[in-house]
């Protein structure tokens, strides 16, 4: 029924959840922006919450997802607003109803949701290709292609992606893209695509400057600490940590993060690898400000060769000196700004290490340094920016 949806449990942005449900809201005199994804909005918070949440200041916000299974006989279309104004719309499909079938009912469902809610001007903004299924007949204003990622490199992708994608990228005004590397890959295929790297909430991650108490799973863990947060899924590379776990156990190995679409038991056991689970955006800063170094130990694959971490600037506000293996977009950025490391073997990442600990004994200069990098690295311009180019387009 979905081959991303499975995967999502969910985690979200805050651990403290609303006794009293938001209310529904919406604006007939402002134009509706309905956001078609292939993530949750209460999975991983990240670049879809992030826009979404600051679009929802000038537009009805509806943000479609894929379907989930019901155990009625009739399907039925969930919507759950969230506190920042935001429609989370999910289809509720009975079990067996697949395919064509299932099409047909989502888009019966969003048509119906559409009309009750009196939807004049309209703009459709994709993060999934596979949308056009239940949406390509819409008629919107205006149509953005957010290309975050390849998603036809992602393990479970449907064969049928690439087909889609092409569909969209005719259909499209305007296609913006989540890196350098993948707005290179898109830039030849439409001719209005601008690159929209990670951007990040400085204010939020530099929390993780100012000492704080350890959350209670990461407290009894010795010192030094090496910390990843995020997916942990196809795109990372089991053998590169269990490898250093191995050749290091003075150093611990502190992942936060669900484990998707990769069997848990492939993962390594060792006495200096932590696996906390997955936790919710506002949690993340109080994790990282017990870190010694920050890593990112992503597999050198297909999945990866577009990506654009937004972990790395995020662990700069954190005020964290930064380990990654050489992902294109990572080196580009950050590869010679001195706090960020790059390492192509165990045994480079573990030199790389121990040179961001010694590094990083001078907090000052790594501050500063983060601080320079970032700039006006944030959620807040690229949104801004992202607006301008929505204004150009219509």
């Amino acid at each position: 029924m979905s081959w991303a949806g499975p995967y999502q449990y969910e985690i979200g942005k805050s651990p403290d959840k609303q006794a009293t449900p938001p209310e529904v809201i919406f604006d007939e005199l402002v134009p509706t922006l309905l956001c078609l994804s292939h993530l949750r909005w209460s999975f991983v918070y990240q670049r879809p919450q992030h826009l979404m949440s600051r679009f929802a200041r000038d537009f009805n916000v509806l943000f479609a997802e894929e379907p989930i299974p019901t155990e009625d006989a009739q399907p039925w279309l969930e919507v759950r607003p969230e506190e920042n104004g935001v429609q989370v719309l999910i289809p509720r499909l009975p079990q067996g109803c697949e395919g064509e079938a299932a099409l047909r009912v989502q888009r019966d469902l969003l048509d119906g949701y559409l009309e009750k809610l009196g939807v004049n001007e309209l703009i459709l903004w994709y993060y999934t290709p596979m949308a056009l299924g239940y949406a390509g007949h819409l008629k919107p204003k205006l149509t953005v292609y957010d290309c975050m990622d390849e998603l036809s490199a992602f393990r479970g992708a449907p064969p049928e992606l690439v087909q889609r994608e092409r569909e969209l990228l005719e259909r499209a005004d305007l296609v913006f893209t989540g890196g350098y590397s993948i707005w290179e890959a898109k830039r030849e295929l439409h001719d209005n695509v601008f690159a929209f790297p990670s951007s990040v909430d400085v204010a939020h991650f530099a929390e993780a400057r100012r000492t704080q108490a350890d959350p209670d799973d990461q407290s009894e863990i010795p010192h030094p600490r090496l910390g990843f947060y995020g997916v942990i899924d196809e795109r990372f590379d089991i053998e590169l940590v269990a490898d250093m776990a191995e050749k290091r156990p003075d150093w611990q190995f502190v992942l936060v993060g669900p484990v998707v679409k990769i069997d848990p038991a492939e993962l390594p056991q060792r006495d200096n690898i932590h696996y906390l689970g997955g936790k919710t955006y506002d949690e993340l800063p109080k994790y990282l400000a017990g870190w010694d170094v920050a890593i990112m130990p992503f597999a050198m694959n297909e999945s990866t060769r577009f990506i654009s971490p937004t972990k790395t600037p995020e662990y700069l506000a954190g005020g964290r000196p930064v380990v990654s293996t050489p992902i294109k977009d990572v080196v580009r950025t950050y590869g010679d700004t001195e706090i960020v490391y790059i390492a192509d073997t165990p045994d480079a990442f573990i030199a790389s290490v121990e040179e961001a600990l010694a590094d990083a004994e001078d907090r000052d200069r790594l501050l500063k340094t983060a601080d320079e990098i970032l700039g006006d690295m944030s959620w807040d311009h690229t949104w801004a920016l992202m607006k301008e180019k929505m204004q150009c387009a219509k």
